[in-house]
């Protein structure tokens, strides 16, 4: 992990697209200002883990392939 010191105002550029600007210090939250394309999506950490978690279900659920020929060839030989 690159660790950087930052005072308020101050900015750390990521590629040549990404600002990561220091908007306030308090006493125990930082906010900061994030400037990047439309593109490229942006979450907090635990909303990231979570959106992750829920994929990983929705996978586990769906019907694969061979499991959806399977279904089609059983639904055609009871016609």
């Amino acid at each position: 992990m690159l660790v950087f010191s930052r005072k308020k105002d101050d900015a750390i550029v990521i590629g040549s697209d990404i600002e990561i600007k220091i908007i306030s210090i308090g006493r125990d939250t930082v906010k900061i200002g994030i400037n990047a394309p439309r593109h490229v999506t942006i979450h907090r950490k635990e909303i990231y883990l979570a959106i992750e978690e829920e994929n990983r279900k929705a996978a586990a659920k769906s019907i694969n392939a061979s499991q959806l020929d399977l279904i089609k060839s059983l639904v055609k030989k009871k016609k």
